[in-house]
């Protein structure tokens, strides 16, 4: 996912973009603890790779370069509540920090707290126009019945010309992961909507529509399957 990524780039070339630090000798120690934290993640010693940047954290106060590359770490070791918690605080200094709200809004999602996560879901896709996060918003939605808010988002997606190239991963019955494309996965996703409110010929239609897309659609094969027992 995108974190692995972007964690990946701050941890080589990210803090190089830090602003001047005051002494030489602060300067000294931050080469010093970006060179043993580097070599912590070389040798997945997360331990050590976190406990350099608390240092670096509490030297550099104002750069949350530092602070998002820590929230990152969290996610990634699955410590859900510390990456929720390291995130929140990140957004309180910058609202616009893009790894800060992917990190509490998969990691808050990741604790249950999906009315907690659906705001910065939403506010990633605005400043991002990332096509997953629309998803995820219309998925939180949905999840928190707020139906007509779902369909909007989906809407939005199905109509977005990348959905019907770029992918997300559902599970298989056969404990596989099948890739399939986002617009498929928003018509399903229409169709479980159209479920929810009893709507069985909208549904079904949804349902069908993504099989149009994607005939090889597992889940949505299911649910077309339930569609037709209402």
């Amino acid at each position: 996912m995108m974190i692995v990524a972007l964690m990946m780039v701050m941890a080589t070339s990210g803090f190089a973009q830090e602003k001047p630090v005051e002494t030489e000798t602060a300067q000294k120690r931050n080469e010093t603890d970006r060179k043993i934290y580097q070599l912590a993640l070389r040798y997945n010693d997360l331990a050590v790779a976190r406990m350099k940047l608390f240092e670096l954290i509490e030297r550099n106060p104002t750069n949350i370069t530092y602070l998002e590359t820590l929230a990152s770490l969290y996610f990634e070791a699955s410590q859900f509540t510390s990456a929720a918690v390291s995130a929140l605080d990140i957004l309180e200094k910058n609202d616009k920090s893009l790894v800060a709200l992917e990190v509490s809004a998969n990691s808050l999602e990741q604790l249950g707290a999906l009315d907690k996560a659906l705001p910065n879901f939403e506010r990633h896709f605005l400043l991002t126009n990332n096509l997953f996060s629309l998803y995820k918003t219309a998925y939180m939605q949905y999840s928190l019945n707020r139906q007509d808010e779902a369909l909007n988002s989906i809407n939005m997606l199905v109509k977005a010309p990348k959905a019907s190239e770029e992918k997300v991963g559902f599970p298989k019955t056969d404990n596989t992961t099948q890739e399939v494309t986002l617009k498929a996965a928003a018509l399903n996703l229409k169709g479980m909507v159209y479920m929810y409110q009893k709507n069985k010929n909208e549904a079904i239609a949804a349902l069908n529509q993504a099989l149009e897309v994607q005939a090889d659609f597992e889940l949505a094969k299911e649910n077309l399957i339930e569609a037709n027992k209402m």
